[in-house]
């Protein structure tokens, strides 16, 4: 429900207008001068209707401190006894718009319809501004797996929790659900948990009244406001502490919270889809993680498959982001040889698919040629052997298809990618090598 904020010294009209626009859905505060006035704008309104005369002073001056100090907040003037100069001024200090008295009620609900959706969108496109989106790319049963998983949970408007290792593209699969969503018009708002401080994951995420804390020289409104009516995306969800768990378990049970400082309830319509490179369900019972939140952010779990059990997505994938660096740079795009994509499929990415774009990146930017070989990719390929440092924090699972992948990769290379001769190298049936390679999620050549 957006807040509006009624300045005037006409009892009258402060009555008929908080009257009107409560039916039509604002949540409306009223002031008789500009005292009452900063009293109230203490916490921050979506609207604030103005008056240019006031007891005490000029609603200029109110305007001139409310877009200092609350800068989202769209001020409409108002006047019985408008000059041209008012309104000339009352524009450069940043007033959406000028109405003469009486107010027109039709006239005054196309403003507030207008200047909420102009506010809406530009927050919008300061999001686009700083995201970049890309599409999921991938034909492995993995990655149709989770297309269907999208197709079934995004339309349905419940809660989803991904899981998934660093670089799996989580985030991609959350806008995902948005844009299958019927809210996909409205904003799709990202938040990493563990990028914030503990300090100010509660301000980032509910907003702060102007004086809260140290620092807190203007009020903001928090992602929960930004993202109304749309979808809030919270990544690293299991790093949030226990005190911002508690505010988040409150807002998902009773769709309202308060701001940090403030006394005034909002209530949002938001759907919130988490994420997590952790398992949560293990943290409820061995770390801080309260089980009642896991219950209702769990309640469509997806898991997002890592790249080693989806190699054959290597070739695609290289060739999807080496197309796209290339439109980012403005240059034509390398061609990858199909030793190199072999060589870039037998890698076992721990980093996953952000490591691969990383090192199309790279090969993009230190190959002069036009044709990205075999050679090069060796070049910027980590060796196994030489990095100890690397296994730390994988599974023992994890290092054991390393290593296993690094033994039958040696053979191919010594029998020139033979592989009755690789299997007979390694001690294996021929069967028994090709079974293990697609085990691994290995594409071998024919």
């Amino acid at each position: 429900m957006p807040s509006l904020l009624i300045v005037d010294d006409e009892p009258n009209i402060r009555k008929s207008l908080e009257g009107a626009l409560g039916r039509e859905g604002y949540d409306v505060d009223g002031a008789a001068s500009l005292g009452e006035a900063r009293a109230a704008l203490r916490e921050t309104y979506d609207f604030v209707l103005l008056d240019v005369w006031l007891p005490d002073g000029s609603g200029l001056d109110l305007l001139e401190e409310i877009r200092a100090q609350a800068p989202e907040t769209e001020v409409l003037m108002m006047s019985g006894h408008a000059t041209i100069d008012a309104a000339v001024r009352a524009t450069r200090l940043g007033a959406y718009d000028f109405l003469e008295k009486p107010v027109s009620l039709e006239r005054l609900l196309v403003l507030l319809r207008n200047a909420g959706r102009a506010a809406a969108l530009e927050a919008e496109n300061r999001r686009l501004r700083a995201s970049w989106s890309r599409s999921i790319v991938g034909d492995a049963p993995a990655v149709r797996r989770l297309l269907e998983e999208i197709a079934l949970a995004g339309p349905s408007g419940a809660r989803v929790l991904i899981q998934g290792e660093h670089g799996t593209g989580k985030e991609l699969v959350a806008r995902a659900l948005h844009d299958a969503s019927p809210r996909r018009g409205r904003p799709f708002v990202a938040v990493n948990c563990s990028a914030i401080p503990e300090e100010l994951i509660e301000s980032e995420l509910f907003g702060h009244e102007r004086g809260a804390f140290t620092g807190a020289t203007q009020a903001r409104r928090g992602r929960f406001e930004e993202a109304h009516g749309g979808t809030l995306f919270l990544d690293e969800v299991g790093d949030l502490s226990p005190r911002a768990q508690t505010k988040l378990l409150r807002v998902l049970q009773e769709g309202e919270f308060q701001r940090v400082g403030g006394n005034r309830t909002i209530r949002v319509d938001v759907r919130v889809i988490a994420a997590t490179n952790r398992s949560l369900i293990d943290r409820t019972r061995n770390d801080p993680f309260r089980e009642d939140l896991y219950f209702r952010l769990a309640v469509v779990p997806i898991a997002t498959p890592p790249l080693r059990e989806r190699a054959e997505d290597i070739p695609l994938l290289v060739e999807h982001f080496a197309a796209s660096l290339a439109g980012e740079s403005g240059g034509r795009p390398k061609r990858f040889t199909v030793e190199a994509l072999r060589l870039l499929s037998r890698h076992p990415f721990p980093g996953n698919v952000r490591e691969l774009r990383n090192l199309v990146e790279r090969l993009l930017i230190m190959t002069p040629s036009g044709s990205i070989g075999p050679e090069h990719v060796r070049a910027v390929l980590p060796r196994e052997d030489r990095a100890p440092d690397a296994a730390n924090g994988l599974r023992l699972g994890d290092l054991v298809q390393r290593f296993e992948r690094a033994q039958i990769e040696a053979a191919l290379d010594a029998c020139g990618g033979n592989v009755t001769q690789a299997a007979s190298r390694l001690g294996l049936e021929r069967s028994h090598l090709y079974k293990k390679m697609r085990k691994l999620g290995w594409k071998a050549e024919p």
